[in-house]
């Protein structure tokens, strides 16, 4: 009889004090049993680094604290490398520190990816977690992400090959994989993740390296409560005005990795053109806007004039209000 593959759950963490229990427990609550857990501290300065160490020291068998040398802050890449050099299981799975998994998500990817001997990599939707914090009305704000308002993924219980996935990606910024298991040789052998990517975009570039080669199982199934709350990266992220340069930047890797790697693909050079389109034709892109979506476009307007007219302040404090309302549990 064929032993249980060892599972790797990484979960990094940056002052997580609030939440990191609760993601901790959603892996002890697995019912697949043969996982370890390290726990990855990007250098936390709350009570979260000791919550680690205390489960640390209390399941030593199944559970390690590590972080980086002189307790330094690395991002969220960095971070995610530390955890796949220090794992020791045959696959890898990640969990971040403000996050739950559903109890089954183990088990039931692990039999996909041992039913899918091509995919080396399994995924489905995220849930956009809205409740968390105990308010009825906020279930109805709930939705999976990175499907249509159907509620289908594009590639719901398929076998997607590379590069058709990446495309995908591309073309869809919602889209980006998530809740995987995925074998740790396959994020060793496309280098891992890349540590000048601190937060945004962090995740997605290895998934460009993984999709471009590999085949992947793309689930119809969530396994993954994705907590929303103002203090997140992407919360942060929005407030900040941020959003447009780390894309920006994303896309602006993902063509030289592209040029560096000698890819040939029409429709993935395609959909990165796409891509970068609003960015390097703003005139152009917008004019198309006003003819494929008027009613978004009137939007557009009336914070255009909000601009012209309203004082920095006010506008600063009407963003920050619309943020809040949007990552927050009402």
């Amino acid at each position: 009889m064929s032993e249980k593959p060892l599972i790797s759950a990484v979960i990094i963490f940056l002052n997580e004090e609030k939440f990191i229990q609760e993601a901790i427990d959603s892996v002890f609550a697995q019912t697949y049993d043969n996982w370890e857990l390290l726990l990855v501290d990007d250098g936390s300065t709350d009570q979260s680094a000791q919550i680690a160490q205390r489960c640390a020291e209390q399941y030593p068998e199944k559970v390690r604290y590590i972080e980086h040398p002189n307790h330094a802050n690395r991002g969220m890449s960095a971070s995610r490398n530390l955890g796949v050099r220090s794992a020791k299981g045959k696959y890898i799975s990640y969990l971040d520190g403000d996050d739950v998994w559903l109890p089954n998500k183990l088990e039931e990817q692990l039999d996909i990816l041992n039913s899918q001997p091509e995919a080396v990599m399994v995924f489905g939707p995220l849930q956009l977690w809205y409740s968390w914090a105990g308010n009825p009305e906020d279930v109805e704000r709930e939705r999976l992400y990175g499907v249509d308002r159907t509620g289908v993924h594009p590639y719901s219980d398929t076998l997607v090959k590379a590069p058709k996935l990446l495309s995908l990606m591309l073309r869809d910024e919602e889209f980006i994989p998530s809740s995987i298991l995925v074998e740790r040789e396959v994020i060793e052998r496309v280098g891992g993740y890349e540590d000048v990517f601190r937060a945004g975009y962090s995740d997605a570039v290895i998934f460009v390296k993984m999709c471009l080669t590999f085949a992947v199982f793309v689930s119809g199934k969530s396994w993954y409560k994705y907590r929303k709350h103002p203090n997140s990266s992407t919360y942060i992220s929005a407030i900040r005005g941020e959003e447009d340069t780390e894309r920006i930047f994303y896309l602006s890797w993902i063509e030289e990795y592209f040029s560096k790697q000698g890819v040939k693909n029409a429709e993935v050079w395609q959909a990165l053109r796409a891509a970068f389109f609003p960015y390097r034709h703003p005139r152009l892109y917008r004019l198309l806007e006003i003819y494929r979506h008027p009613i978004r476009s009137i939007k557009l307007l009336v914070k255009l004039i909000g601009r012209l007219i309203l004082p920095v302040s006010v506008r600063c404090w009407l963003k920050t209000q619309w943020q809040r309302n949007k990552y927050s549990p009402s």
